[in-house]
């Protein structure tokens, strides 16, 4: 098996997954905001490529108001019906 560093060497114009692996990746979070998208793109992550969460990143960034925790805690039936149908994230 490739490893992701070896993937990236093998694929140098994969810029999506390069900027992460070297911006983002196993780089500890501590503000809410960061840790709340990180983990709500994981969720919806599951059995997708992580390059298609990249692609949508900034979509799921726009529904959910930045992940301002303040926010999404207010989150009420319209803002749910509002997500479901967001065709930008999954």
């Amino acid at each position: 098996m490739t490893s992701y560093c070896e993937y990236l060497r093998i694929h140098p114009e994969d810029t999506l997954n390069k900027q992460y692996h070297d911006d983002e990746y196993g780089f500890p979070l501590a503000e809410d905001a960061a840790l709340l998208e990180r983990l709500a793109l994981e969720i919806n992550q599951a059995g997708l490529s992580w390059t298609l969460m990249l692609k949508r990143k900034d979509n799921f960034h726009r529904a959910f108001e930045g992940f301002a925790v303040d926010k999404l805690a207010a989150y009420g039936e319209k803002d749910v019906s509002r997500l479901l149908s967001d065709a930008g994230i999954i």
